[in-house]
């Protein structure tokens, strides 16, 4: 199973290849290695919100990263730009899933304090082991 941490630019979309035509600008579609949730996508739409040239990925496809350049000999400093771009976002959003989940196991734990069966059976709860 491939996690948020794998998310990486992985090639250019086969069906979108980059064109040299008469506008001043080349289009690029980077493909992920896998789709990324849509959380993930508006956080990295924030993070590129003011690039320029504009960054954009679709977050209900999640899977291709929308940018251009004007000039063909910029493809790899704007490819590198979006690729560090790509890793803090990763490690942004696994940094909010974890803060999430320090704040749901202190509202856990502060109802595990409660006396009587709600608090048995929510000490019970707490320790449930989810993994094989």
């Amino acid at each position: 199973m491939q996690g948020i941490s794998d998310i990486r630019i992985v090639g250019i979309d086969a069906k979108r290849p980059p064109r040299v035509r008469k506008e001043p600008y080349i289009d690029l579609f980077f493909e992920l290695s896998h789709q990324a949730p849509g959380s993930w996508c508006e956080a990295f739409n924030r993070l590129t919100d003011k690039s320029d040239p504009a960054i954009r990925i679709d977050k209900n496809e999640g899977l291709f990263i929308d940018t251009y350049v004007r000039d063909m000999n910029q493809i790899q400093a704007h490819l590198d730009k979006i690729m560090k771009t790509v890793t803090a976002c990763n490690e942004q959003y696994i940094e909010s899933i974890r803060q999430s989940t320090l704040a749901a196991a202190g509202a856990n734990a502060s109802l595990a304090g409660d006396g009587g069966e709600q608090g048995k059976l929510n000490t019970i709860i707490a320790a449930l082991r989810f993994d094989d």
